[in-house]
């Protein structure tokens, strides 16, 4: 029986293209800058050029009339002597931990419970419908039932229950912590439908072999089914870490940031000082503000669970 050897493929020579198959995406390379140019303009003119903009804008006095007069980081050294600004911090600050922790807490604790259960489903749909509605909408329906004579207040006191006079938007830091509970009652749906997406993506030979094991309940979700959906929970945490950073809907329409600016977050104070204020100075710099502590925290977050995946 002979055997018959497979003529070897030709090895192309040192600075020659190889023809054939790699022809198509030669070409494709030596197009690439021109697929590529038009997303990258388009990234550079919505998103960069205006913060270039805005930080010019907020070294200088300007009332969106006439030409902008520029005076150095005034208004950045301005910015640690507001009181207001202060309030928002604090408030934002509230938010960072109120919205991480409560919307992803329970949504992952709905998750979990309803997984696997003969119908989970129509379990989770009351958690999902809240999601449907906008933060406009979702400030006015609950601005009317937190007012106070709003619907909160009279049901309270229909039951004879106490708390009925509770000025639920009137008093900082209250007013923030209100609002908290409200965005978590609609963000908690989303937040617990990701969970089940990365519940249903966990491969089910290791939670039967720790089940095998006599691993059940908190030690099975402890040790095995948690760091399998690490990657999805460090999503999830960034997503509503850069949300809390943002937010400004819900707080306008159910509050303006008042009474008294008691209730601003960085997002408010910066559209207050700039539309309503026409402090577009002052405003651009709470801008840049806002842009480098939430840049500065998404990526500390990022690097620190990188870290925590490389060990």
């Amino acid at each position: 029986m002979t055997l018959q050897k497979t003529p070897a493929e030709p090895v192309a020579a040192p600075g020659v293209r190889p023809r054939g198959r790699g022809k198509g995406f030669a070409l494709f390379g030596r197009f690439r800058p021109a697929f590529v140019s038009p997303a990258v303009l388009l990234v550079a003119v919505l998103l960069y050029l205006p913060f270039v903009w805005t930080a010019w804008l907020s070294l200088t006095r300007y009332d969106g009339l006439g030409s902008p007069e520029f005076i150095g980081i005034d208004n950045y050294t301005r910015l640690f002597d507001d009181p207001a600004l202060l309030t928002s911090i604090r408030n934002t600050l509230l938010w960072v931990v109120g919205t991480t922790v409560l919307p992803v807490g329970l949504g992952l604790l709905v998750a979990v419970l309803s997984y696997d259960v003969k119908g989970g489903t129509w379990y989770r749909l009351p958690f999902l419908l809240p999601y449907a509605m906008s933060g406009a909408g979702l400030g006015l329906v609950w601005g009317f039932i937190l007012q106070p004579e709003g619907v909160a207040n009279r049901f309270l006191g229909f039951l004879g229950m106490p708390g009925a006079d509770t000025a639920f938007l009137s008093d900082g830091p209250e007013n923030t912590i209100a609002m908290i509970v409200v965005w978590t009652w609609q963000q908690l749906g989303v937040n617990m439908l990701l969970f089940v997406v990365g519940l249903q993506s966990i491969p089910r030979a290791p939670i039967e072999a720790a089940r095998i094991d006599g691993a059940s309940g908190w030690a099975l979700f402890r040790h095995v089914t948690w760091p399998l959906m690490r990657p999805l929970t460090t999503v999830v945490v960034g997503l509503a870490l850069v949300a809390s950073l943002k937010t400004f809907d819900i707080v306008w329409v159910m509050t303006q940031g008042g009474p008294g600016r008691t209730s601003e977050t960085l997002a408010v104070t910066m559209y207050r000082d700039v539309f309503v204020a026409d402090e577009y100075g002052y405003g651009s710099a709470v801008a840049v503000m806002l842009t480098t502590v939430t840049g500065l925290a998404s990526y500390v977050y990022m690097r620190r669970q990188i870290g925590k995946e490389d060990r």
